[in-house]
C-alpha cells in the first residue's frame, strides 16, 4: 500500500500528535475513545510517529473526550444545532458524536484541509472548509446553517500570539453572539516548560499564548460557564474512563497540582450577556 506522505506547516505538523494518541488509545485493553479510525489513518500516512512520546499522548485522549462530552451536552440541548470545529486537524469528533441531525463544519488551513480530504468527505450535514481561525471569510457558510452554534477550537488558540487569540474571540463575538465556544488555555508552567514534553521536541511549533486564569477572559466579552481539567471531567465523562485515570488524576492533582491545574479546558458564552 502507498502511503500518503503529509505536507503540513510548522503548527499544522502538531495535528499527527492527537492522532496518534487516539491511535494507541484504540489498541489498549481499556480505551478511553476506541477510535479504531485513528488506527486505520496512522497507518496511511507515511510519518515517523516513534518521534512522539510521553504522557501527553494520552493526555491528548482525555483532552478530546472532555471537549466531547462537551459537544453530546450541546446536542442533547439542541440536536438539530450546528458545530465547528476550528482546527480541526485528522480528529473523528463527528463520526462519534453524530445524532443525524446536526450541522458540522470542520475548518482548518488549506494543507490540514488538503490532507484530511485524502481520508473524509463532504456529507449532508457534514462540511470541510479550507480556512484560518484569523479570518471571516467562512463565517457567511457557518450562519447559513442552523443556529445555535457551538465553536470547538482544541489544541489551537494555544499556538497564537495573546492577541491574535484575542482577535478570534472578537470576531466569533461580533457575528455569532449569544454562541458557545470551547477551548483550553495553557499556564505559565506549562508553556514555558514546552520544550521538556516529548511530543513537542519532535516539532518546530510552539506554544505561545499563556493564559493562568481563563476567567480574566471575561474582559473579552466573554462569559465563562465551565472549567475542566483532567481530574475534573464531566461527571459523565468521568465514568466512562478507565480507573487508572479516574482516581490517579485527581490523586496527581492533589500531590503535584501545578501540573495538572496548568492546563484547563474552559466552556464560554461569546458575549458577555449571561
Amino acid at each position: 500500500m502507498n502511503k500518503i506522505q503529509p505536507d503540513l506547516g510548522e503548527v499544522q505538523e502538531t495535528l499527527l500528535i492527537p492522532l496518534l494518541g487516539r491511535a494507541n488509545d484504540a489498541r489498549a485493553r481499556r480505551p478511553v475513545l476506541n477510535d479504531a479510525r485513528a488506527v486505520e489513518l496512522v497507518n496511511s500516512i507515511d510519518y515517523d510517529f516513534t518521534r512522539f512520546k510521553g504522557m501527553s499522548l494520552p493526555g491528548s485522549v482525555l483532552r478530546t473526550a472532555i471537549f466531547d462530552g462537551w459537544v453530546r451536552r450541546f446536542l442533547g440541548d439542541h440536536p438539530d444545532g450546528t458545530v465547528v470545529e476550528l482546527g480541526t486537524g485528522l480528529n473523528t469528533r463527528f463520526d462519534r458524536v453524530d445524532n443525524g441531525r446536526v450541522h458540522w463544519f470542520d475548518i482548518d488551513l488549506p494543507d490540514s484541509i488538503a490532507l484530511r480530504r485524502k481520508f473524509f468527505a463532504d456529507q449532508d450535514r457534514y462540511t470541510m472548509l479550507a480556512g484560518s481561525v484569523l479570518d471571516t471569510d467562512w463565517f457567511d457558510a457557518v450562519a447559513a446553517s442552523p443556529p445555535p452554534y457551538l465553536f470547538v477550537s482544541e489544541a489551537v488558540l494555544l499556538y497564537l500570539a495573546e492577541e491574535q487569540a484575542r482577535t478570534v474571540v472578537a470576531q466569533l463575538a461580533d457575528r455569532f453572539a449569544g454562541s458557545l465556544i470551547t477551548f483550553d488555555t495553557g499556564g505559565t508552567l506549562m508553556v514555558r516548560n514546552q520544550d521538556r514534553n516529548g511530543v513537542m521536541k519532535p516539532v518546530t511549533a510552539r506554544m505561545q499564548w499563556i493564559c493562568d486564569t481563563p476567567r480574566e477572559l471575561e474582559s473579552w466579552g466573554l462569559h465563562l460557564i465551565e472549567t475542566r481539567t483532567f481530574a475534573q471531567p464531566q461527571p459523565e465523562v468521568a465514568k466512562t474512563w478507565p480507573a487508572r485515570y479516574r482516581h490517579g488524576l485527581p490523586l496527581m492533582a492533589r500531590l503535584v497540582p501545578s501540573v495538572i491545574k496548568g492546563y484547563k479546558l474552559n466552556l464560554f458564552r461569546l458575549g458577555s450577556e449571561r
